[in-house]
């Protein structure tokens, strides 16, 4: 079983991720669920062209002044974005995209996501419907999925009851993905007003009112809950409330969120977000605004509010959000608009509040990802990785030498799928870089050699010039400011002859590698076999503590956000495998 707690990682900024002996042991019952969006689909992508406002604003920043200004112009469509997702401006029906998705969520532990569909009427079945399928084959191939759940309009009605007929007779009542559902004391769990639906002698209306939890939303971020028995929040300003408290002082729910479209001119009530003084993502309660350059990095906003929440200790922590991303351009129309127009939930780098990693930030746009995955592991705990078997001699070409060496470094099947696939207005986007799909790994040594096992899906290819064959990159010393990003040598650099190949150390702490070593390499079928000196790697003795990481087919050398995007990488992202003998 693949288990994202065992692997380690250090972001931009420097922050490590936990481990168990700082978080402790995993805490059952505790879950996190994230906001999502699903509406980067039909209708609203189909027209126009795309908008980024943090690059029109960086270079015609006088426009934010004029409503005329030609920058605006999206021909038919209202595509803006406060900046590029890391995967581009794609549609929520884009199955390259909803496969990363759904691994990138599982290996932060989240439990579930509630889609938004606090719009009436949609709830972008387009989205949802490939959204199950491909997350369906994701559990398949061994993710740990998050469950689905929907967030509907902030208030009864005829409007909300016609959105949970539709979800009810098209997902629930002919029971479409049942282990993908969100359940929550007992039942599918749906953030919507049971008042919507009429008590009455309706068949249908009897059904849907004992099938789901119902867990209405609380849309506004200052006073609380106001149905105390059943209303959950979805982003306040600190400090969040408690949602569904208990007599014991112990509660359901509490909100956290990455920043706020709220300031002092509404009295911390919803409003525009680039109205001057809201709480963006350097703003915290405790200590204003934080005037550093770049300081929206940080999540300070985001880091109150975690720490707030974990304070409070809830059933269930609600985050949001993910990948919102679109910032709609709106004329002027109340006290708590922006002038000329406004940008109501999202504007720019400060003034947003997605995790998803984006394009605009470089090497740092995945911080707040980690971030989140810091305080999920504080949250709910963590489970302690196996110890490392005891020292054995490996025979090359031989698999069974292998079966009881541990750790099993396990990773999900599968994912090497091709991308060609629309996005956002008359964007399309092509990624055909997926090749060996990894799915396991393990390190055996013996009193002078260590050893490097991995295995993929199919056959591996054969190795060509400059095609970046299945790197294996090594923190030896686990300290990231040494290497490239904190890898000493890269293994495989040069595509190995005759079974021979030598070892590539960084120099200058940048991507820049010098060739050192033999070593040697013997690949059967789907499975290879590194055997390298200890020597050659400065490790000295048994005592070994090292993070590695498996790369097939890398793109953009030097840039580490590329172990998202193209080939297949174990683990994930900025994520490592831990060996230590210690």
């Amino acid at each position: 079983m693949v288990n994202s707690d065992y692997w380690s990682a250090t972001d931009a900024l420097g922050r490590k991720l936990p481990g168990v002996e700082a978080t402790g042991s995993r805490r059952n019952g505790k879950k996190v669920a994230i906001f999502y969006w699903t509406w980067h689909s039909e209708p609203f992508v189909n027209y126009g062209t795309v908008g980024n406002v943090s690059e029109i604003l960086k270079e015609f920043p006088e426009a934010l002044k004029d409503t005329k200004h030609p920058v605006w112009d999206r021909g038919k469509g209202n595509n803006h974005f406060w900046e590029q997702p890391l995967f581009g401006y794609y549609r929520t029906t884009d199955p390259w995209v909803l496969r990363k998705h759904a691994e990138m969520l599982a290996d932060a532990g989240v439990d579930a996501i509630f889609m938004d569909c606090t719009n009436y009427p949609f709830t972008w079945k387009s989205s949802y419907d490939e959204l199950l399928k491909v997350w369906d084959k994701a559990r398949q191939d061994g993710v740990n999925v998050p469950k689905i759940a929907f967030m509907l309009p902030f208030g009864p009605g005829k409007n909300s009851y016609e959105m949970i007929k539709n979800l009810y007779e098209d997902i629930y009542q002919p029971g479409r993905y049942p282990d993908m559902w969100f359940m929550w004391a007992g039942k599918p769990i749906i953030m919507a007003y049971p008042q919507s639906i009429p008590n009455d002698s309706d068949r249908v209306n009897q059904a849907m009112l004992s099938f789901f939890t119902f867990r209405p939303g609380q849309p506004d971020y200052v006073n609380g809950p106001n149905r105390k028995y059943d209303q959950w929040g979805w982003l306040e300003n600190y400090p969040q409330h408690k949602y569904m408290e208990r007599a014991d002082g112990t509660c359901e729910e509490v909100t956290v969120g990455v920043a706020q479209n709220a300031g002092p001119l509404t009295n911390g009530h919803c409003s525009a977000f680039n109205l001057p003084g809201t709480f963006g993502r350097s703003y915290t309660f405790m200590n204003g605004q934080d005037m550093r350059p770049e300081s929206y990095l940080y999540g300070l906003n985001f880091q109150e509010q975690w720490d707030r929440a974990i304070a409070l200790d809830p059933d269930l922590v609600f985050v949001t959000g993910w990948n919102e991303f679109v910032a709609g351009k709106w004329e002027k129309g109340g006290s708590w608009t922006g002038e000329p127009f406004s940008f109501v939930d999202e504007f720019d780098s400060e003034h947003s509040r997605d995790i998803e990693p984006n394009k605009g930030w470089g090497n740092k746009g995945d911080v707040y990802y980690y971030q989140l995955i810091q305080n999920i592991r504080r949250f709910k705990g963590m489970d302690k990785q196996a110890g490392s078997s005891a020292p054995k001699t490996i025979v090359q070409g031989k698999t069974d030498e292998w079966k009881d060496v541990m750790p099993d470094y396990r990773h999900y099947r599968g994912n090497t799928m091709h991308r060609d696939h629309p996005g956002h207005a008359d964007t399309k986007y092509i990624n055909t870089t997926g090749r060996n799909d990894f799915v396991d790994a393990k390190v055996a040594r013996d009193e002078d050699w260590i050893y490097f096992y991995i295995e993929t899906n199919q056959p591996i290819t054969r190795p060509k010039n400059q095609d970046h064959w299945m790197w294996l990159f090594l923190d030896t010393d686990r300290n990231k400011s040494t290497g490239w990003e904190g890898y000493d040598y890269l293994v495989n650099f040069n595509p190995p002859e005759n079974g021979i190949s030598r070892l590539a150390k960084c120099v200058n702490n940048r991507w820049q590698w010098n060739l050192t070593d033999n070593y040697s390499v013997t690949v059967k079928e789907n499975t290879m076999t590194l055997k390298i000196k200890k020597s050659s790697l400065g490790i000295i003795a048994d005592a070994i503590n090292l993070e590695f990481k498996w790369s097939d087919n890398m793109q953009e050398t030097g840039n580490i956000m590329d172990f998202y995007v193209n080939g297949d990488v174990a683990p994930g992202g900025r994520f490592n495998f831990v060996y230590s003998t210690k």
